[in-house]
């Protein structure tokens, strides 16, 4: 079944071609929007492009345009002209097919496979730390993109860089190896990753007081940062690990190991999982190979102390680092020789970085090198570039350790969504096992809902308790309207399975009623175009405005005592419907609505 707004647009083309024939419009080229509720009608045409290009006044071109309509589809019963837009009035009849698609189709929105692949690369942690706050919207935001793009019809692999080698993770061994006294997740009691990233804190804590001696002596304190003992330890570590030391790789991986443990509890609490992962540790050297390819295709140059670099400069940027002089690499050696292998793994159409605005000019980088040097894996990239997730208090910094873990605050949302529950009195009913799982639902839905219903380029502050609001911008909101349908359905013994096909309807539907079928209809359209935009807030828009319209609705018409028996169960599959789009669309953001709440 065609979408009414495609429809409308092709109706609207051809009578725009009857009337001007050698106008050539086409229905691409017709833009449609639902219109202002303070005007008569559903969806609105503009005008304005035509007016322009049929050298017409704009009203009496609507004019023209809506008695051509009116005069020749059954689609349309009336039409009103506001400067340059016509808004039309369509007939009851053509919701009826629109209701029996919503009630028919278990996977409504869902698009048949485009022959597609793309992947995702998302939430890329360190392992010398937990995951913390700042990691979150990365997750979501993955997670999500990859849900929407997959419903779109693409073939999605979610895609996991674990940065497990390099300076940083040197820091905590060395750290660990003076400071450690041979401490395990097993013997202290702290998971994994919390206490790896114990040991990064306190090695910048040590470096700080060293540099800070080292200048009392009158170095320069440029000087000192470089001849600090601490960190001399971790550049040396770092060669011998390049070098594959034994004894260094042994420590490597079994601090490795405590922090990928750690990581798999948090994740499963944050309802992630990837398709494939991928390692520094094992990417590194196919960028050192791909180094050594530039520099014999000479789009690469030697430094006289042996550095290995590329000019930029004809391209507006600058030179830029790919080999140190001791032949480390660096992040940029790394993530070409990942991009290389993973296109060589998948030989995807598109490969989506989702990395913050930290990182635009890296990502610039990045793909410009790979131009050059004439990989095929160059013209698929994609950054999904998003701001930085802040907490009222300010900015958080790991090395400071003034950074809130991930799972300090999945536990904090829990609680919050416990006292609002208790608060509210809506506890009653549910076992204690029923109340911890719901907690754990609201507290989630709450955290992944606010990081992502902002724009991805937008910088946010993130509210713990205004994230929870009943009443609010909120997952909570939604998700309390959902557990609001259910009960009515409950109580009305109505099921999808008793629902019954309309074929007629003698009764009006209602401004509210046509407003929830509207916004229903424009379901699949705006989850086409929240994949093409990578944007999942389009989708936290969307579900907000359904469930304010359904409680509008409900507040101002009776289901249970409706004007007639008909019209009970139109209000019944409209709010069974309503109550389905909203589950599959929160199904886009890994978000969970309950059935009672």
């Amino acid at each position: 079944m065609q979408s009414l707004l495609l429809q409308i647009k092709q109706a609207a083309a051809q009578s725009l071609r009857e009337l001007f024939p050698d106008s050539g419009v086409q229905e691409s080229d017709i833009l449609v929007n639902e219109t202002k509720p303070e005007f008569k009608g559903e969806y609105t045409v503009v005008l304005f492009p035509f007016a322009k290009l049929l050298r017409q006044n704009p009203e009496a071109l609507g004019n023209r345009l809506g008695e051509h309509l009116l005069a020749g589809n059954t689609l349309f019963t009336a039409f009103e002209v506001v400067k340059g837009f016509l808004n039309l009035s369509l007939a009851d009849t053509c919701w009826i097919p629109v209701l029996n698609k919503i009630t028919s189709d278990p996977e409504y929105g869902r698009q048949a496979a485009s022959g597609k692949k793309i992947m995702v690369e998302y939430s890329s942690p360190n392992t010398n730390k937990p995951l913390h706050f700042g990691h979150l919207r990365n997750i979501f935001l993955g997670s999500a993109v990859c849900e929407i793009l997959q419903t779109n019809g693409h073939e999605v692999i979610g895609a996991n860089l674990i940065n497990d080698r390099g300076i940083h993770i040197c820091k905590s061994m060395v750290a660990w190896m003076h400071y450690g006294n041979g401490a395990t997740p097993e013997n202290t009691g702290i998971k994994g990753d919390h206490l790896v990233g114990d040991y990064y804190v306190l090695f910048n804590d040590v470096y700080k007081k060293q540099i800070a001696g080292l200048t009392a002596t009158g170095m320069t304190e440029a000087d000192a940062e470089k001849q600090a003992p601490l960190m001399l330890e971790a550049q040396e570590l770092l060669r011998k690990w390049e070098d594959g030391d034994p004894e260094v790789r042994e420590l490597w991986q079994k601090m490795n190991d405590w922090v990928y443990k750690g990581f798999d509890e948090s994740y499963q609490r944050l309802g992630v999982s990837f398709d494939r992962k991928y390692y520094e540790s094992e990417t590194y050297l196919s960028g050192k190979t791909l180094v050594q390819e530039g520099l014999q295709k000479k789009v690469l140059f030697k430094k006289e102390d042996g550095s290995v670099w590329v000019d930029l400069r004809a391209d507006g940027l600058d030179e830029k680092l790919l080999l140190r002089a001791d032949g480390t690499s660096v992040y940029m050696t790394q993530d070409l020789g990942t991009a290389k292998l993973k296109y060589n793994d998948y030989r995807m159409d598109q490969s989506v970085y989702v990395i913050a605005d930290e990182q635009n000019y890296h990502m610039q980088v990045l793909q410009l090198i790979l131009k050059k040097l004439g990989e095929p894996c160059a013209d698929g990239i994609f950054h999904l570039s998003y701001g930085m997730v802040e907490l009222p208090q300010g900015r958080m910094k790991s090395r400071e350790g003034t950074v809130v873990d991930a799972d300090d605050m999945l536990d904090e949302m829990f609680r919050l969504a416990q006292e609002q529950s208790e608060q509210a009195g809506k506890t009653e009913g549910f076992t204690k096992e029923e109340l911890d799982q719901l907690y754990q639902m609201i507290g989630l839905a709450a955290l992944k809902f606010y990081l992502l219903r902002v724009e991805p380029k937008k910088k946010m502050i993130f509210n713990p308790k205004e994230s929870i609001d009943l009443h609010g911008f909120t997952a909570t909101f939604i998700q309390y309207a959902h557990a609001r349908i259910c009960s009515v359905l409950r109580k009305q013994d109505y099921t999808p399975e008793t629902a019954r096909a309309f074929t007629a309807l003698q009764e009006t539907i209602l401004p509210l009623e046509k407003s929830l079928l509207i916004q229903m209809e424009q379901f699949p359209q705006m989850l086409e175009q929240a994949g093409k935009d990578l944007n999942p807030a389009m989708i936290c828009n969307y579900t907000f405005r359904l469930a304010q319209t359904f409680n509008s609705f409900y507040d101002q018409h009776s289901i249970a005592h409706a004007e007639s028996e008909e019209k009970k169960l139109l209000r019944l599959c409209i709010a069974s419907n309503t109550a389905k789009v909203l589950r599959l669309a929160m199904a886009q953001l890994k978000i969970d609505v309950p059935q009672k709440m």
